[in-house]
């Protein structure tokens, strides 16, 4: 049997990083977060993001690129992308949610 990854989370859902992205959310539900760290600035020594956009995307592999896209948007530091990309990312889950059971 293969053993199963565990991936970092954040606020429950799945974190990924890879260089400057990371992915929020899990591909097996119909939406997730693409953040690409624009720009860094360093405090301390350390690098900090400054600079992240913030994409919601549908995981539907039938969409094109473009029309994955949801909603985007620009923000000044890490925690402020994640505070709005977990917003996003529960508020489209939630409706769609809703619109299944419908």
């Amino acid at each position: 049997m293969a053993d199963k990854k565990e991936f970092m989370t954040y606020k429950g859902k799945p974190l990924v990083r890879c260089g400057n992205e990371l992915y929020y959310g899990s591909m097996d539900e119909p939406y997730v977060i693409h953040l690409v760290v624009k720009s860094t600035k360093d405090v301390n020594g350390l690098k900090i993001a400054d600079k992240v956009a913030i994409q919601l995307m549908a995981t539907d592999p039938d969409l094109s690129p473009r029309k994955q896209i949801v909603k985007s948007s620009e923000k000044a530091g890490l925690f402020l992308a994640m505070d709005i990309a977990e917003a996003w990312l529960r508020k489209a889950l939630k409706t769609a949610q809703a619109n299944k059971a419908n």
